[in-house]
């Protein structure tokens, strides 16, 4: 990812005005410098009425694109005739900003598409858990957990035993970020063994307890799946 400040290039199709031109370009200038951040002037980028800054991003072939965009326009305003009464009783003309967040919904799920190769971060994943019983006897409970799941906010589906082996189910559901699995032990306990779509497992812990923390990494928008030193303490095997 990059900024970059979108400057007027030669032609014809920019606005003539050099002033209104300058006030804008220094205006974005101050705003990137103050904002620390690294950015480069491109010209030939701008929109027809000012300069912009643009968050550029590259997907994994290289192809970049506008992600986000914020322009400021002096020209528009002026053109509409608009105008405004101050504090000071007087009539002022505003300045029109132009901000786009996503430019393109579709561009932006493309781009996280292959950033992550479908495995998206927990809280962005369109499946966030799949309770998985271990035999036809657990799906009841599997049922009940789902359910639980639901209610709290969480996109979580059942993956039956009727649908494979639990080898087959785990390898099918490999994009999803947690995995429960309930076995004849956990059904009767009420608790759930979480499976982390990074390899690791949990020892068994309470449903309840199991919902509260993964609600918590998400709503926090968390990267990381569970954190390192939790695992560890839970006694987590890696596979």
């Amino acid at each position: 990812m990059r900024y970059r400040l979108s400057l007027q290039g030669p032609g014809g199709k920019y606005v003539d005005k050099p002033e209104m031109w300058a006030r804008a370009t220094a205006l974005l200038r101050e705003v990137l410098d103050a904002a620390d951040v690294p950015y480069e002037a491109a010209e030939g980028e701008a929109a027809f009425y000012g300069p912009k800054i643009d968050v550029q991003i590259a997907d994994a072939a290289g192809r970049e694109s506008t992600l986000s965009t914020v322009q400021i326009d002096f020209h528009q305003p002026e053109q509409f005739d608009l105008s405004y009464i101050g504090a000071d009783g007087e009539r002022h003309r505003p300045v029109m900003v132009h901000r786009s967040i996503i430019g393109s919904v579709e561009r932006a799920v493309a781009h996280l598409i292959e950033m992550y190769g479908g495995a998206f971060p927990a809280w962005f994943a369109p499946v966030q858990l799949a309770a998985l019983p271990v035999r036809d006897d657990e799906e009841e409970a599997a049922e009940a957990f789902v359910r639980l799941c639901v209610a709290r906010g969480l996109r979580a589906e059942l993956l039956p035993a009727g649908q494979g082996s639990l080898g087959a189910r785990i390898r099918a559901a490999k994009l999803v970020p947690y995995q429960a699995v309930i076995g004849p032990k956990e059904a009767i306990d009420g608790r759930v063994a979480l499976r982390l779509r990074d390899g690791r497992s949990l020892d068994p812990m309470p449903a309840a307890e199991a919902v509260d923390r993964i609600l918590a990494l998400t709503r926090a928008h968390a990267l990381e799946l569970w954190p390192a030193a939790s695992a560890a303490d839970a006694g987590h095997r890696d596979h």
